[in-house]
């Protein structure tokens, strides 16, 4: 008798890891994206990202103080901040950026319960106000003359393709071009996804999904048909990305189901594929995350597993 059985309530499947310690996680797999942004446009990329997170904590802060309840340590706020901030032009005022941060963590965030109860990714929330709000000075991607970007100022390379302009693979793949301070080098967010990966922190049902769905819808309407130039410049450039292995997997805003994240990531490479080709802009990354975060209880209604012994939905 002296092995005896420990009944509790649910959840009964229980793990080491909290969410401090798997946003930390994140927000390491974040830093070479985020250095290589302050290499390339900078000091001021590191203020306006120093803006971004301290707006957010500060904003996450006061209201806890106002509830009773600090939440800061989980380290949330300061993700919704880093990330915002690598989605913003190094050119955009420092007031802006501050507001940004607000409106994620205060309208997306807080007024809907706090962490785990947002119904979009708070950070693509803000860059979508912020857009809509600013459209000149958030598509102003002219570099501040201070890093190592000097000479490249201008468009973005997907409105360079879109406007039938040849692009330097490479350079998007090293980062050597102008864009938003963290989307520039997709081979230091590919670094970082993979130190994701690694830790377990996310898997590749969502990205993957969203990849290989945004490859083959590019081929069938890109108008390139399969040309892997072509086809590396649109995974390269953008936020495609960041969004896929960053914002996409955000564990509040996906669905929980298996086979509901499969379709989640189906239908961002979709509507990916559909702002880029045929909408006005070049980019279409963070509208298609935020209208997939809309649609993810949906989503989780038609996939949901049978129980066992259960005939499922009628």
């Amino acid at each position: 008798m002296s092995k005896l059985y420990h009944v509790s309530s649910n959840p009964h499947v229980r793990a080491a890891s909290s969410t401090a310690g798997i946003m930390t996680l994140v927000i390491i797999a974040l830093l070479p994206a985020a250095g290589f942004g302050i290499y390339n446009f900078g000091p001021r990329a590191a203020l306006v990202l120093l803006v971004t997170i301290a707006s957010a904590v500060g904003t996450e802060f006061l209201f806890g103080l106002y509830k009773k309840k600090l939440t800061i340590t989980d380290m949330s706020a300061v993700v919704t901040g880093l990330l915002l901030g690598m989605n913003l032009p190094v050119t955009i005022p420092l007031w802006m950026a501050a507001m940004g941060s607000v409106f994620a963590i205060l309208v997306v965030k807080c007024l809907f319960g706090g962490l785990g109860q947002n119904f979009m990714n708070p950070a693509l929330a803000a860059r979508c106000f912020l857009v809509i709000s600013f459209p000149a000075q958030m598509t102003n991607f002219i570099s501040t003359g201070k890093g190592a970007l000097d000479a490249y100022t201008g468009a973005t390379p997907l409105a360079l393709l879109k406007g039938g302009e040849t692009v330097n693979v490479m350079d998007m793949i090293v980062g050597k071009t102008t864009g938003t301070i963290g989307e520039t080098s997709m081979l230091a967010l590919v670094i970082g996804a993979c130190v994701l990966l690694l830790t377990g922190v996310i898997d590749l049902r969502v990205p993957g999904s969203y990849l290989v769905s945004f490859v083959i819808f590019t081929v069938i309407f890109g108008g390139h048909g399969f040309e892997p130039a072509f086809l590396s410049a649109q995974l390269a450039g953008g936020g495609l990305m960041l969004g896929a292995f960053f914002m996409a997997t955000d564990y509040v805003t996906r669905p929980i189901t298996v086979g509901g994240q499969y379709v989640f990531g189906i239908f961002l490479g979709i509507m990916t594929g559909i702002f880029r080709f045929f909408g006005p802009g070049a980019e279409g990354v963070s509208y298609a995350i935020v209208l997939g975060n809309l649609l993810v209880p949906l989503i989780e209604k038609y996939t949901r597993p049978i129980p066992f012994g259960g005939k499922g939905a009628k």
